[in-house]
């Protein structure tokens, strides 16, 4: 297939990883992979040389230049991500155009396109009257790149038997790294750290949440999040709201305890699994779990845990994806 993913993006958070990784796996067996988004996006130079980026030039009439793209390109399937790129594919005509919802449904990103895969089996209930074909493929491990471990304790300057706890994630409302801190300090001993990775526009208030505690620590964006996450101790996912949690299967593969807000994806694919689950939006819920879990008398509960990664496997996603791909263009 000819397939064109659409992502106007200039930082790479959980959706934009998902479309690198699909858009380089789908490279990878053979299909001809382009991706469309705007100048100077990181996002170029994480696909892989098989995958083709096109910059747009201008930030207006963007349907305009993807119609022109996609005609000249031959595109079989377009693939967008997030409501920018939803918006735009749905002025162009000619290939099949399909959404991950990332976020949610919103009728008028999506109404006017032939497919929507949900990440996680909420999202399907609350598709409303949407009269095209709806696929459900969950995230799946990311295809692992690292620059080698992160010297953590020694760029921050901790003890050695500091107990590090641990975020990921676009610094956002939606992703409650505000709760994680204030139920940190609530809930958190002297010998403990917080360490968020991240940027976003909530950086300023979470310094001042932090209020000088020295245990807190936001050291911005990383790109080597697998050498990050070896240096915790535990790890905490406080959404408000999460359709699918990319940090936490990648913090799982690392082996570390977690603990997670039982938001919609999460609270599917962790079923089963050792994880806490904590109410959404609750600082006294998230602080009980921390304090719990960092506790003297429950220090064996922070040794590795091997988890089964198999359900996640990304092989079977990208193979889910194509074939949502080919069940539509077969019904064209």
């Amino acid at each position: 297939m000819r397939i064109l993913h659409v992502l106007f993006s200039s930082r790479i958070a959980g959706s934009e990883r998902y479309c690198i990784d699909l858009a380089n796996g789908q490279a990878a067996l053979g299909h001809e992979v382009h991706v469309a988004g705007t100048g100077r996006s990181p996002i170029a130079g994480a696909l892989s040389p098989a995958v083709t980026y096109h910059a747009l030039p201008l930030p207006v009439f963007r349907g305009f230049q993807l119609q022109r793209l996609a005609s000249a390109l031959k595109i079989d399937v377009g693939h967008a991500h997030l409501s920018p790129a939803c918006k735009a594919l749905a002025r162009v005509s000619g290939p099949v155009r399909v959404a991950t919802l990332h976020v949610g449904y919103k009728p008028r990103q999506h109404a006017r396109l032939d497919g929507v895969i949900c990440v996680n089996r909420a999202q399907m209930q609350r598709l409303g009257g949407y009269g095209g074909k709806v696929g459900f493929v969950p995230n799946w491990m990311p295809e692992v790149k690292t620059g080698g471990p992160m010297a953590l304790r020694s760029e921050l300057r901790l003890a050695p038997d500091t107990k590090i706890v641990g975020s990921v994630g676009r610094l956002h409302p939606s992703k409650g790294c505000d709760l994680l801190v204030e139920a940190f300090r609530k809930a958190a001993p002297s010998h403990a750290a917080l360490v968020l990775a991240g940027e976003g526009p909530q950086r300023a208030e979470l310094e001042k949440l932090a209020a000088g505690d020295p245990r807190i620590h936001l050291i911005g964006h990383c790109d080597n999040i697998p050498g990050f996450l070896g240096n915790l101790d535990l790890f905490v996912s406080p959404s408000r709201e999460e359709t699918a949690g990319l940090a936490i299967l990648e913090a799982m593969r690392e082996g570390l305890p977690v603990i997670a807000t039982a938001t919609d994806g999460p609270s599917e694919y962790l079923l089963g699994y050792p994880v806490t689950l904590v109410q959404p939006g609750s600082v006294d819920h998230l602080a009980s779990a921390i304090g719990h879990a960092l506790a003297a008398e429950n220090v064996a509960g922070l040794s590795r845990i091997c988890y089964d990664l198999r359900p996640f496997s990304r092989e079977v996603g990208v193979a889910n994806v194509l074939q949502f791909y080919a069940q539509l263009t077969g019904r064209r």
